[in-house]
């Protein structure tokens, strides 16, 4: 029996590898169920994972760009972010180097998770107490994090993660992983992406960043509100140097450039954004809002410096005042720069106007085409001479807009000196109606009142047109009368066709010889460029527009609400930035062009008879001088001389209409003869009533009695 117990006893399990089995099996269903729970996330996410991004079809900040690429203006995001497209190729290389080299040195050998980098983090985790020090994550785990939105602190969205780094790697290339994250990584508040975060604190494109912005642009993304350099300077600065620190110990810089990089000072607040071209950027994303990016044909350069330009010529003449300036090619009619207004914000001045597409009174600046069309005509030379003296169209008379009259002068003269009387009996004779459908040939788009036809008052201002359509205008007249159709990048480029010519070359070229002897404003040198100015009624509208060789660039001076300017004009108002625009086009300036053949260089006495004295071709259709009347004093008043005092004061008469010399008479009694003027003083004996009488050179006069005392 001892025995048998014995052996019994033998056979029996130990209790300690029963327990060690019970663990063992215990384990081994706890490893199997975790795989099996793994196993079935893996599967929930893998069927529940967004679609692969394409970084080219994601939301982000349209762009407007001028003719080189160069940014204009960005607008936000639907959900007003500032997220610019951004690619491996628009980033500097030193950027790249050290963003990989503190996020993820292994990113071109990794399949999404390095597997080593997560077991240091888990072991980091577990020695800590359950504090994560150290994420783990690679590079393009973030970007599954940034793609998703969604946090990422505990073990299923980690895992997410993974998942979803490993679904990126398998469809994406390294290139386009790293694109993603140029553009969606955070960078405090609203920016997102290397290119906006780059414009929002250095106030420059990242594709040339010092070492110190580059080591700030690294560091961000990991905590962007706690770091951001506008709300705490300490931490942004912490975090700089601590990149800068980690990539000394990697090797990727030498320990004296990230010494130097420290000293570089961290920026303290967020730049604006470029608004260039604000106006013309509005229209474009408007013509195109399924494009990413908006391509304009300005010169990112030359607008900048207008905008300046019309912003500090605003300020000096009146705060209610604006400026636009639109600059364009002559051969292509590509827009250059277009100017909407002197600030996009200012209120005085009604800044979100676009005052070049406003249509306003031309005032003088259609008389080139006047002369222009007379020349083509055969009815005039620039030496042919033309009268200067008050002349009746009808009930429409012109007058200068001084005021006075030349007499005889050349048609040159007349329009460098911009007559208003030759300029209207020159419209006369060509035709207000050919004068206009001219101006459409230039593809401009002359506003006449409803129902109405062309009058001579079109000649001086009598219609509606844009400073769009007078650069047009002129751009024809520097192309030798060939139209031009401007174009700004705005919808698809207007095909070339062959057009009826806006003037013949010869023609064109008189008119660009003639504006080139327009004396210059003071800021200005004789001859640089052909140019002419204007001024509407009232003093609502300056203009200035002109052409050298190859830009032309007109500038409209008043104010958006149509209200008078006193003072204002285009040769002090408009002129001067008509003139400094000319000189910030660098190496654009080009000479005039040279006359075609066919040019007539002659004085007048050379001319052929027929072309050395303008003629209406019927001059019966030219109504006469007006008769002379007199201005002052009026017919019937009581004119206050102080006789009854004893005073000797003189009366002044003065004459309007008529042709002198002129001849006045106090009760008959001749008193002066004026040659040329057309006023004369008489010192009466004393009060009473007096019948004062003038007569002009046709024996035509006029009388008023008067009262004096």
């Amino acid at each position: 029996m001892i025995e048998a117990d014995g052996d019994n006893k033998a056979k029996r399990p130990r209790p300690w590898v029963a327990r060690l089995t019970l663990l063992g099996f215990s384990l081994f269903v706890l490893v199997l169920a975790s795989v099996i729970q793994l196993t079935s996330w893996v599967t929930t996410i893998s069927a529940n994972l967004p679609p692969v991004p394409n970084v080219a079809l994601m939301p982000v900040s349209v762009a407007v760009t001028d003719r080189n690429g160069l940014l204009l203006r960005p607008f936000t995001t639907a959900d007003g972010r500032w997220r610019l497209p951004a690619t491996k190729a628009d980033v500097d290389k030193r950027f790249i180097d050290m963003l990989l080299a503190y996020e993820d040195r292994n990113f071109a050998r990794h399949e999404g998770v390095e597997w080593s980098s997560m077991a240091r983090a888990a072991g980091q985790f577990v020695l800590a107490g359950g504090k994560i020090v150290s994420g783990g994550s690679t590079l393009t785990m973030q970007v599954a994090r940034l793609v998703e939105g969604q946090p990422t602190r505990n073990a299923y969205g980690k895992l997410r993660q993974m998942v979803h780094a490993q679904q990126l790697e398998a469809n994406l290339s390294k290139d386009e992983i790293l694109d993603l994250y140029l553009t969606l990584a955070p960078y405090g508040g609203n920016i997102e992406g290397i290119r906006a975060a780059s414009l929002a604190y250095f106030g420059k494109e990242p594709t040339r960043l010092t070492t110190a912005e580059a080591a700030l642009l690294v560091a961000l993304p990991q905590s962007p509100e706690a770091r951001r350099p506008d709300r705490d300077l300490v931490a942004a600065l912490a975090s700089r140097n601590k990149v800068l620190d980690r990539l000394v110990t990697t090797g990727t810089i030498a320990a004296e450039e990230a010494e130097a990089a420290k000293r570089e000072p961290i920026p303290d607040a967020r730049r604006a954004f470029p608004m260039l071209a604000a106006h013309m950027a509005e229209q474009a994303t408007k013509a195109q809002p399924e494009a990413r990016t908006v391509a304009l044909t300005l010169d990112r350069q030359l607008q900048d410096a207008l905008e300046r330009l019309a912003a500090a010529r605003a300020r000096l003449i009146d705060p209610r005042v604006s400026v636009a300036i639109v600059a364009a090619d002559i051969e292509t009619g590509e827009v250059l720069a277009s100017v909407g207004s002197a600030g996009l914000f200012d209120q005085q001045s009604a800044g979100f106007v676009d005052m070049t597409r406003a249509i306003r009174s031309p005032g003088s600046t259609l008389k080139p085409m006047i002369y222009g069309l007379a020349f083509e005509l055969g009815l005039a030379h620039p030496q042919s001479l033309i009268e200067d003296r008050p002349t009746a169209f009808g009930g429409y008379v012109p007058v200068n807009f001084d005021g006075f009259s030349r007499g005889t002068v050349t048609i040159h003269d007349a329009l460098t000196e911009s007559l208003n009387i030759p300029a209207v009996v020159v419209l006369d004779a060509v035709g207000p109606a050919r004068l206009v459908s001219r101006l459409r040939r230039a593809h401009a788009d002359p506003r006449l009142p409803v129902d109405t036809a062309p009058s001579l008052a079109v000649g001086l201002g009598g219609v509606g047109i844009t400073l769009r359509d007078l650069v047009s205008v002129y751009a024809a007249i520097g192309h030798g009368g060939v139209p031009v159709t401007l174009y700004d990048g705005i919808g698809p480029r207007p095909e070339q066709q062959v057009a009826a010519p806006v003037l013949d070359p010869v023609s064109a070229w008189y008119v660009a010889d003639i504006l080139a002897d327009v004396p210059p404003p003071l800021n200005g040198s004789p001859g640089r460029i052909a140019y002419k100015t204007g001024t509407s009624y009232g003093y609502r509208d300056a203009w200035a527009i002109g052409f050298d060789g190859k830009t032309v660039i007109g500038v409209w001076v008043g104010r958006p609400d149509g209200a008078p300017v006193p003072g204002l004009s285009g040769i002090l108002g408009a002129a001067p930035v008509l003139f400094e625009a000319f000189d910030r086009l660098g190496s654009r300036k080009a000479p005039l062009p040279k006359a075609p053949p066919g040019v007539l260089s002659a004085s007048n006495a050379e001319l052929p008879t027929p072309l050395r004295r303008f003629r209406h071709p019927n001059e019966n259709l030219v109504a006469r001088v007006a008769s002379p009347e007199i201005a002052f004093p009026g017919d019937g008043v009581d004119v206050d001389l102080g006789l009854a005092s004893g005073s000797q004061a003189p009366l002044t008469v003065k004459v309007r209409n008529g042709v002198p010399p002129f001849t006045f008479f106090a009760n008959g009694a001749p008193f002066g003869r004026s040659q040329f003027g057309r006023q004369d003083s008489w010192t009466p004996d004393g009060p009473g009533y007096v019948t004062l009488s003038v007569v002009d050179a046709e024996g035509r006069g006029d009388s008023v009695t008067v009262f004096l005392d």
